[in-house]
């Protein structure tokens, strides 16, 4: 297996999905669908989840489907690495979540599942959701992307990224923190960037990144610098494609050894061909489209899949 890429990923399927108006105070990349009806959005948005889950398992990669439930209304359940991650350890990390009505999503009794149904071991839940009462939040992996060989948290800083709880699971899972500011320009002005994961993404041996989101040249240079230093081929997107979700993308690998990067369509489609003969130099494009889910959920491929790098049990025969 490939150090650092996830063979088995997590992914929620959705019951009622729909454009979250608790979160687009923030979420510049949401849009309202006005001309389409709340099921039409959550039949399309189930579509293109379908489709995404049918496409990795052709490529032998191991996806374990949650349904969502109605108990609660968790309109963004899709995008479950912002609440939970998994670590090579046994560890869970759960997260404090900017929006309260995504802080419902949290549900422990999926732990039970993939302990019970597939086979995961868990040897601790690390709980950092008390930040909340503080008005602080880290959004999993969102927030944070994670080189887990060599130990570096690359955050963005902005609402939903707190530098102190940063430091606390930086302390508790042992990895050293770069933090930089990342902006976007809405109404001619320059915004924090919500998640750090839509204009950066960490394979084993190359990373993309959109550099014209980070205004200071210090900052810049480090990062580029850093991801360089820890062996990656750094390929650059431009503004413009990281609003099309062309850093919203995921690295993973089948039990084969073969080696995806996972978009969406618009993303893939936003890239030029030098890019592309970057990317495939080291891996290959896995795209399907996720219009509905990127146009009211302001997220993409990678936010749909929490990597699950949990150890694993033999079945019981």
């Amino acid at each position: 297996m490939i150090k650092g890429l996830a063979s088995s990923v997590m992914m929620i399927r959705p019951i009622a999905f729909r454009y979250n108006e608790q979160t687009a105070t923030n979420n510049h990349y949401q849009k309202m669908l006005s001309e389409l009806s709340p099921a039409e959005i959550q039949k399309r948005a189930l579509h293109e989840f379908d489709t995404l889950v049918a496409h990795l398992k052709a490529r032998d990669i191991e996806v374990v489907v949650v349904q969502d439930t109605h108990e609660e209304d968790t309109p963004d359940s899709i995008f479950p690495n912002n609440w939970i991650s998994f670590h090579d350890d046994g560890r869970v990390g759960w997260y404090p979540m900017y929006a309260e009505n995504r802080r419902l999503e949290r549900r422990k009794e999926i732990l039970n599942i993939l302990q019970e149904q597939h086979c995961f071991l868990i040897s601790e839940m690390v709980n950092f959701s008390h930040y909340e009462s503080d008005g602080r939040f880290l959004e999993g992996t969102g927030s944070m992307l994670l080189d887990r060989v060599n130990k570096i948290a690359y955050a963005a800083q902005s609402l939903r990224t707190d530098a102190r709880v940063l430091k606390d699971f930086c302390e508790t899972f042992g990895f050293e923190s770069l933090t930089f500011k990342a902006f976007q320009t809405v109404n001619k002005e320059r915004l924090p960037i919500y998640h750090t994961n839509v204009m950066l993404s960490l394979a084993d041996d190359f990373a993309i990144i959109c550099a014209d989101t980070i205004d200071d040249s210090e900052e810049r240079n480090s990062l580029i610098d850093c991801l360089k230093d820890s062996g990656k081929e750094v390929i650059f997107i431009t503004e413009d494609q990281k609003h099309r979700f062309a850093g919203n993308v995921m690295p993973v690998v089948n039990k084969s050894g073969e080696k995806f990067l996972v978009m969406s369509s618009t993303a893939h489609q936003s890239l030029d061909d030098e890019q592309i003969k970057k990317i495939e130099k080291h891996c290959q494009i896995l795209s399907t489209p996720l219009h509905t889910i990127e146009a009211c959920g302001g997220g993409s491929a990678r936010c749909m899949m929490a990597e699950l790098f949990l150890p694993k049990n033999a079945p019981s025969k």
